[in-house]
This record gives structure tokens, C-alpha cells and sequence, in this order.
């Protein structure tokens, strides 16, 4: 199928600042065709005031079709929020990923790394099927990290020691957990595999260093190495997870990853708030990728994005989501609007725009589906482009002198989103994903939720106990004490000595 999209402007290569005027871009099996300059008289009053550049990447989220907040999860620091998803409703996981994708197309997003966060360890499989199902009918790029957890449920270190810290009645759930079990499984990972298409490809998703042994994440390590598999991780989001790894891995968690051989072009980091110098400038040497998730961060109370140290490292980056932007709506342009404010109060010298879009539009990128020639308006390049209402961004502008990327960043949101095509399909138009019923789907996936809701809910009360026996496990320095909890969760019933 051949298209051609006409545009009053066009920004080719972000990074690269290069704006072109008037021009009509072809479609074409896929990618873009020919890039002409045409006469702007030629053009439609609309077309003049359209913007068309690369699309956007999502280069970190977890799908979350129904928000954490909607479903009972409200801001808190990291670990006390985890606990809170416990009251998260088992509903259709196609609902929640169509949901997720379609909303973040309206966004602008073309590509996302989907880190999945299962609603039950056993159906792993048939929810990679309904994962990748709603990738080719929504048409968004997705990398599918299958999630690896086999260390430290609930808390970092003796789990013991947590469950002590709770009413008895409340010991056996906990005590019985079992989401933190999901080790190296070949089978099931070759399984998942076969269900790779054009717009679903398969990482390694070790979850963590404090959720997942160092045995596994070596042999992932060693999978990736011989396969070619990206890996993507969280790594030193919270201060908390700080204090362990120091206390766990004194000669340095990053040298650790370096030493069984995580650290590699393959791998993309989710986070990394809390590093220090010395370890960005390794992640720098051994060409990692990192994700800033700035809403994520501060929802969290997690901390600040340490841009400046990426700067001064040498990293790369893309930006994130998380699931979690700031104002609950997937709104990828004003992600990348906080990220640069935010960097201009931390760094000495504040990304530019054009750095911003470059790390979302090409680096971004490249984590998800490669380094495929994407993330610029040019002949040959994957046809994955977002068209923008410019005109609806600048219409106050006296000047004609402007800077088109200090607008897009300064001021685009989802509601300046006009079209957007993934390999040259259109599935976003005049503002509206086109490729599904996206409200449909969530009228669907909200009454089934509340369905799930009604039919058995964790009481609130005993969320809340669990959240004050872990603010009291950290605040007692448990995770600090160096000691690895061990044993099976089943049994971890008796308080520690």
C-alpha cells in the first residue's frame, strides 16, 4: 500500500535539529519513499500547519491497561506501593494490552519496551500470546521482556524478618507467596518465542538484582551473548536498593553485573537513579543503554533522573514511562518536557531539545526493535512517523524566528497528536487510535475489573499492615544486614532469630 502525507514542516533527524519546510513523504511497503519539497501555496490550510517527524519510544513501561491508582494503588515509596498491587484485579490480559498500546499510540508512541508484570506466573505463556496478539492489532512495536524473579519477595533480605513484623493472621498469605519464583524456564522461553511477528520481539527480563539470584542473571548473561537477545533490567531505582547492594555486593553491584557478563550493548537499564560516578562511566565503557523514567521517579519517591551523570559517563538513554506519568494519561510529549526541566534544575548545562527527541526517537528506539535505520524521515527508513498540529502549539508565536524543536518539546501534548503510522499503516488519525476501538476496550476492561473486584478483594486494612511491617523492615536497616534470605518461601513462618 502506497501513501502520501503531506506536511507544512518537516523534522528529519532529531539530535540533528534539521527542520525541513513544505514537503509530501511517501509510503510505501512499509517505509518511507521520497521525501519532496513541494510549493507550500500547494498545500491545504491544515496540511501548513502539520509537523512530521520520527515517532516516539517508549523505552520502559509495563502495559498497565488499568492505572495503579484506579485499581487501589496510590503513590508511595516503591517498595510500599509494590504491596498495594496486590489489589490489582485479574482481568482479560488482552483488554489490559490493547488498552495500553492503543493509548500510547494516541501519545505518539510507534515502539515500547513492555517489561510484563504477570497476573499469574502460571499462565505466563498465554499472556505473552495475548501481549503480542494486541502488538499486531494495534500495531505498536513491542519488546516483550519475560520477566525472570527468583529472590526476595515482598522485601530485600531475610523475609523472615518481615513476616515477624506482622499479626499473625497475616503471616500465611505472605508467607505462601509465590510471584517471586519465576527462574530461568528454556522451555518456556523458546515457547514464547514462536510468537514473534514483525511488531513483537523477546528480551530477557531479569526483573531486578535484588528480585533475581546472580546465578540467573549469569545464565542470562550467557543466553544473551550466544543468541543476541537484548536484556532489559531495573537497576538501583530506590536508595533502598542502594543500601543492599552495598551491603550484599561490597566490591560494587555494577562490577558484579560486569563480572558474569551483563554488561554489554545488549542490555537497557531501567532507572538507575541511585549510581555513582565510577559506574556510570563503566556503563559508558561497556556501551549500555539506560532508561530515565523522570514521572515514575517522583510518584515514587524515588529521586531525580542523574542526567548529568549519564552526560559526564558517556551513556546512552532513552525515556520511559514506566506506567506511570504524571498525570495518568500516557503522555509521552510531556515526559519528555519534565525529564528536560527537571535536568535543568540538576545539571550544569540542560539538555537541548533536540537532545531530548534524539534520546526518545532514535535511542529509544534502538533498544526496542535494533538499530534498523528508524527514527528519521528519510528514503529507506522503517515509515514510523508522528504528524503533529504545529500550528495548534505556535499559533501565538509573534516571531517567525523560532526554534521548532524548543516548541515541539515546550509544548506538544497528546492532544497535538494528529496521526500517527507504524511501518507506513496509519493507526492513530486526527487524534484517535484507528487501528482498534480503544473506547470500546475500556468500557470493556473497566467493567471486568470491577467484576474482579467484586467477586474478592484484599482487604485495604491488611494492605496496610503489610505496608507498615515493610516501612518498619526498612526502617529497622534489615536490607542492610548483608545476609541473604535462602530458604523456601512456604516455610519462612517463623520469626528470625
Amino acid at each position: 500500500m502506497r501513501s502520501i502525507v503531506k506536511a507544512g514542516r518537516v523534522l528529519e533527524i532529531p539530535g540533528a535539529a534539521s527542520v525541513s519546510g513544505s514537503a509530501a513523504i511517501a509510503l510505501h511497503d512499509g517505509h518511507i519513499g521520497d521525501v519532496e519539497a513541494i510549493d507550500p501555496e500547494t498545500l491545504t490550510s491544515v496540511e501548513r500547519g502539520l509537523l512530521a517527524m520520527p515517532a516516539l519510544a517508549n523505552a520502559h513501561d509495563h502495559g498497565r491497561g488499568i492505572r495503579t491508582a484506579a485499581a487501589g494503588a496510590g503513590d508511595d515509596r516503591l517498595e510500599e506501593w509494590a504491596a498495594s498491587l496486590m489489589r490489582h484485579p485479574k482481568v482479560n490480559p488482552y483488554l489490559v494490552a490493547a488498552v495500553s498500546l492503543a493509548r500510547m499510540a494516541e501519545s505518539g508512541v510507534a515502539a515500547v519496551n513492555h517489561c510484563h508484570n504477570p497476573q499469574d506466573s502460571d499462565l505466563l505463556y498465554a499472556e505473552a500470546e495475548a501481549v503480542s496478539r494486541a502488538a499486531r492489532d494495534v500495531g505498536v512495536r513491542v519488546a516483550f521482556a519475560l520477566p525472570f524473579a527468583d529472590r526476595n519477595p515482598f522485601v530485600y533480605g531475610d523475609l523472615g524478618r518481615l513476616i515477624e513484623r506482622l499479626p499473625q493472621e497475616d503471616r500465611p498469605p505472605i508467607a505462601a507467596a509465590r510471584q517471586r519464583s519465576r527462574a530461568i524456564n528454556e522451555a518456556l522461553f523458546e515457547r514464547i518465542a514462536t510468537l514473534e511477528h514483525g511488531f513483537f520481539q523477546l528480551q530477557y527480563g531479569p526483573v531486578a538484582p535484588q528480585w533475581t539470584q546472580s546465578e540467573t542473571l549469569k545464565a542470562i548473561a550467557i543466553a544473551s551473548a550466544a543468541d543476541g537477545r537484548r536484556v532489559h533490567m531495573h537497576l538501583l531505582e530506590t536508595e533502598r536498593q542502594r543500601q543492599w547492594a552495598d551491603a550484599v555486593y561490597p566490591q560494587g553491584i555494577v562490577r558484579h553485573l560486569d563480572e558474569i557478563g551483563l554488561l554489554t550493548p545488549r542490555l537497557t537499564l531501567a532507572h538507575a537513579v541511585w549510581l555513582r560516578p565510577d559506574e556510570w562511566a563503566l556503563l559508558g565503557e561497556r556501551g549500555v543503554t539506560v532508561s530515565v523514567n523522570a514521572s515514575s521517579n517522583l510518584r515514587l519517591r524515588s529521586g531525580l533522573p542523574q542526567t548529568a551523570m549519564i552526560r559526564a559517563g558517556d551513556v546512552a538513554f532513552g525515556v520511559g514511562m514506566d506506567g506511570l506519568s504524571i498525570d495518568d494519561d500516557e503522555d509521552m510529549l510531556r515526559e519528555l518536557r519534565l525529564l528536560r526541566l527537571l535536568d535543568g534544575v540538576t545539571g550544569e548545562r540542560p539538555m537541548t531539545p533536540a537532545e531530548v527527541l534524539h534520546a526518545c526517537c532514535v535511542t529509544g528506539r534502538s533498544t526496542i526493535v535494533g538499530d534498523d535505520g528508524g527514527g528519521r524521515i528519510a528514503a529507506g527508513a522503517p515509515a514510523d512517523m508522528l504528524v503533529l498540529d504545529f500550528a495548534a502549539m505556535s499559533r501565538d508565536y509573534v516571531r517567525d524566528d523560532f526554534d521548532v524543536t524548543s516548541i515541539v518539546v515546550g509544548r506538544a501534548t497528546r492532544r497535538h497528536v494528529r496521526d500517527l503510522y507504524v511501518a507506513g499503516r496509519r493507526i492513530v488519525g486526527e487524534g484517535r487510535c484507528c487501528s482498534v476501538d480503544l473506547p470500546a476496550l475500556e468500557n470493556s476492561l473497566a467493567a471486568e475489573a470491577r467484576r474482579a473486584v467484586a467477586a474478592g478483594d484484599i482487604p485495604g486494612d491488611r494492605i496496610a499492615r503489610l505496608q507498615a511491617g515493610i516501612s518498619s523492615f526498612f526502617a529497622d536497616g534489615c536490607h542492610c544486614l548483608g545476609e541473604e534470605w535462602t530458604g523456601s518461601v512456604q516455610n519462612a513462618t517463623e520469626p528470625s532469630a
